[in-house]
């Protein structure tokens, strides 16, 4: 349905694919790290904790724009419900 020119069933599709890509980057390097830290590159190892840490704020972020858009879309439909 498309709500101010914007496809709002899109919109959410586009966030969830998002949010997918964002998942399998945090699985890859969730892996990265272990490979990293059995070969006992610590360095390595601490960055790639720290990129986990950052995808999972993403994925917060990602998760804040899909209620934001739910509401946003149910505001801008100008739909008015009375009880009569």
């Amino acid at each position: 349905m498309c709500t101010n020119g914007v496809n709002v069933s899109q919109l959410k599709m586009m966030l969830e694919q998002m949010d997918d890509q964002a998942a399998l980057n945090r699985r890859w390097t969730h892996k990265l790290y272990h490979v990293a830290e059995g070969a006992e590159y610590a360095r390595t190892a601490e960055v790639l904790r720290g990129i986990q840490g950052l995808l999972d704020e993403v994925r917060a972020q990602l998760s804040d724009a899909q209620d934001a858009l739910d509401k946003d879309s149910v505001e801008a439909s100008n739909v008015v419900v009375s009880l009569v």
